[in-house]
């Protein structure tokens, strides 16, 4: 059981109704999309590196205690993950923009691939991009490569877009204040498949805002799964190393 989480948590990370930092919403001023997406964009993460600690909740078919773990980024090049239980390193991942792989101690076996692994348990193409934008709390889709309409939901700006996708819907809430993403929501109507990402409150960390953490929710008719993920310990802009080798013995597997 723990080999398949382990996998799993893996697989999502790599990709409650939360509320974000505001100081008092009151009414919210009527912004264009363009607007809305400007701004967002200017309150993008512009930081090189991040080393934070992790933990981690899973609920699913087998819900699985609550793990620990660091993670280590270098934006646009590596992600890099350690994750332990009860103080034990039990599994280690690293991924770039061409390459999916990582090991898990329990069973000794090992996984190298690419991004279709990720693309096809999520019901959308992922690349590394996107996966990275799910740690920093931007949108997973460039909000600059579609026209949108602008509402007002739920004390957010709600990004929609104009034209219709009879197989993919999807908006995002974004912070009146911030103009840091709240939510992102996608729904596949073919597969009956339903993504949800949500950021917890953001903080700022020497000048720049990070959130605390983000939920991820994935369901089909068949299966919920639900990832908490919270920070500890975030620090930008240090030196770093991403060890990583596959123990000699371990076995390569193969995930459906």
């Amino acid at each position: 059981m723990l080999k398949h989480s382990v996998i799993i948590i893996f697989l999502l990370l790599l990709i409650t109704s939360c509320k974000s930092t505001r100081s008092g919403t009151g009414n919210i001023a009527s912004l264009s999309a363009k607007n809305i997406i400007k701004k967002n964009d200017k309150a993008s993460f512009d930081r090189s590196t991040i080393k934070a600690s992790l933990s981690i909740k899973y609920k699913g078919k087998s819900n699985l205690p609550s793990l620990n773990g660091s993670m280590r980024m270098i934006k646009d090049s590596v992600i890099w993950l350690s994750i332990s239980k009860l103080g034990f390193p039990v599994a280690k991942l690293m991924i770039t923009p061409h390459e999916v792989k990582f090991y898990e101690k329990v069973s000794k076996t090992y996984f190298e691939g690419n991004y279709k692994i990720i693309s096809d348990l999520l019901g959308t193409d992922f690349n590394f991009e996107m996966v990275q934008n799910v740690f920093l709390g931007e949108p997973i889709f460039n909000l600059k490569n579609e026209k949108y309409k602008a509402n007002i939901r739920e004390n957010n700006y709600e990004l929609v877009p104009k034209s219709i996708n009879p197989l993919l819907s999807f908006f995002f809430l974004i912070d009146p204040v911030t103009f840091k993403i709240e939510r992102e929501e996608f729904k596949y109507a073919d597969k009956d498949q339903n993504l949800t990402i949500l950021y917890k409150d953001y903080h700022k960390i020497d000048e720049s805002l990070f959130p605390k953490g983000f939920v991820i929710k994935a369901e089909d008719k068949k299966k919920r799964t639900i990832i908490d993920v919270n920070y500890r310990n975030v620090v930008f802009d240090v030196i770093m190393g991403f060890p990583f080798k596959i123990p000699n013995g371990y076995k390569l597997i193969k995930i459906k």
